[in-house]
């Protein structure tokens, strides 16, 4: 197993301070973002069994369109081939929709689910 960083002890090393959290984005280095969150926040348990993340304690049932499943299923075999270990399409989707939470405004979500407005005749 891994030794775990502490990110405080090296920001404080180089004299240096933590201001916040780094979003990823798209293309490649969006990617290996994802693939760095996906080392750092998914553990294997003590007692053996399947990575997870130790701060995600509720269980819901999310459903899913095929194409998105399909779309996580080859995301997560992307991350297993550059080494991110074995994680499952629903723990990356568990990450991706915390990610966007984050980053989402209230006004951004407020827009998702307004009904458009026919233009009139």
């Amino acid at each position: 197993m891994k030794t775990q960083l502490d990110m405080d002890a090296i920001a404080r090393g180089l004299g240096a301070e933590r201001r916040g959290v780094v979003a990823s984005t798209g293309g490649y280095f969006g990617a290996m973002q994802l693939l760095a969150d996906v080392e750092t926040r998914f553990r294997t348990p003590a007692g053996g069994g399947r990575r997870t993340d130790p701060t995600c304690t509720e269980r819901r049932l999310l459903p899913l369109a095929p194409q998105t499943l399909k779309r996580l299923e080859d995301l997560t075999a992307k991350i297993r081939e550059h080494g991110g270990g074995n994680v499952e399409p629903m723990q990356l989707a568990a990450l991706l929709l915390e990610k966007t939470t984050e980053q989402l405004s209230e006004n951004e979500a407020e827009q998702l689910v307004r009904p458009k407005r026919r233009a009139s005749r």
